[in-house]
């Protein structure tokens, strides 16, 4: 099964809410995003981004260019319907990470909290970081987070990377300069513990 079809099934037979990742408000991401200093019009794209509410809690806090990326249309459709008319201040894409073509230097911050632990071959993360490095502009800001040390082994039954900040770091090369790393105990719906680590990085 392809990541387009897992990911449509999942979205398709789970409540946005039930779903192991799912927080109401992602606070650290937020509080990283405002500590990046970014201004309420520079763009911020954010990977899978799916059902998250992090779009909706940037809206109101000011911020007026934002891309939202996700493979599932589901997870995008729910995002659109939730957010009501303000969907028309965001811009909404369904695509791959690894096919989609991105604009060149478009963007100022990259946000990720969904898919790089995912990426289980050398192949795939250095992919994926080619295209951090042609989408965001030099100076710009970077946040992925992914599964801590001491996080999960497999995530909505696919297997997945967990990582410290130096492991985590390392994947993004010296053109990333690391500014803050931190763990997080995420609760997740069903009350069992999941630990998260975000790196918090400037393209040189």
């Amino acid at each position: 099964m392809d990541a387009k079809t897992h990911w449509e099934k999942v979205y398709a037979t789970k409540a946005p809410e039930s779903v192991s990742w799912y927080r109401a408000h992602l606070e650290t991401s937020l509080a990283l995003i405002e500590r990046a200093a970014v201004a309420r019009s520079s763009p911020i794209i954010d990977i899978g981004g799916g059902e998250s509410t992090l779009v909706d809690d940037l809206l109101l806090r000011g911020y007026k260019n934002l891309t939202v990326l996700d493979v599932s249309r589901t997870a995008i459709e729910v995002t659109k319907k939730r957010l009501g008319s303000a969907a028309q201040q965001v811009r909404l894409l369904v695509g791959d990470i690894f096919e989609i073509k991105l604009e060149p230097h478009a963007y100022d911050l990259w946000h990720d909290r969904a898919v790089f632990h995912f990426l289980t071959t050398a192949e795939r993360r250095l992919a994926y970081v080619r295209q951090v490095t042609s989408a965001v502009r030099p100076g710009g800001h970077v946040i992925v987070s992914t599964f801590g040390p001491e996080g999960p082994t497999k995530c909505s039954g696919l297997a997945v990377m967990r990582y410290d900040a130096e492991s985590l770091h390392g994947e993004f090369g010296e053109r990333f300069r690391l500014v803050q790393s931190s763990k997080e105990l995420h609760q997740t719906p069903i009350g069992t513990a999941q630990q998260f680590l975000y790196c918090y990085c400037r393209l040189e």
